[in-house]
């Protein structure tokens, strides 16, 4: 091989780890995000809270969706108060204004940012796809704590109210459109005009 053609092998190859990074830094940035709270980024909680305290804080709940997908969204209560290391459930009403299926998912987040490691996520509606067919109403729930140590931690300690903001977008993936049973198309004979 001349040098030209290494050149050009080892500039397509540089192209095609890059191709490749770019590719992988969305899901796993995501995935950081998810172990370490950064961003903003509630934690996904492997168990219940490990206790509870008397300290509370204002959790309020924000919904919304993007212009890509017809449905109606938003929490069914606008905020609670919470005791740090208490189970909680919220729930979020979701209505699809659509004539046809309509697959969602949501994005979440944490404000301020820097609570977002002690948001600690039981279960949640944003981590799947969520199906509503046309017309369907659907209530979606969230359980999660948040961590008595935010209490402690000099940078959280100012915070007293949480938001947490989830918004729905259209799944890039929509279902195909169920068959209808018994209307099997039977193709043309060959032969005949």
């Amino acid at each position: 091989m001349d040098g030209k053609t290494r050149t050009v092998a080892a500039t397509i190859a540089a192209l095609a780890v890059m191709v490749g990074l770019v590719a992988a830094s969305v899901p796993l940035y995501s995935l950081f995000c998810k172990v370490t709270g950064a961003g903003g980024t509630p934690r996904v909680a492997e168990g219940p809270a490990p206790g509870t305290t008397t300290q509370t804080m204002v959790i309020r709940f924000d919904g919304a969706v993007m212009k890509d997908i017809p449905w109606r969204f938003h929490p069914a209560r606008t905020s609670m108060t919470v005791h740090l290391g208490e189970n909680n459930l919220a729930i979020f009403a979701a209505e699809n204004l659509a004539k046809e299926a309509v697959t969602g998912t949501a994005a979440f987040n944490v404000t301020p940012a820097k609570a977002g490691p002690y948001v600690n996520k039981i279960q949640c509606f944003c981590f799947s796809e969520q199906r509503l067919e046309a017309g369907e109403k659907a209530e979606f729930p969230v359980s999660f704590y948040i961590d008595p140590a935010i209490a402690a931690d000099p940078e959280t300690s100012d915070v007293h109210t949480i938001t947490l903001s989830y918004t729905f977008f259209k799944a890039r993936q929509q279902p195909a459109p169920p068959s209808v049973s018994g209307s099997a198309v039977t193709p043309p004979s060959e032969g005949r005009s």
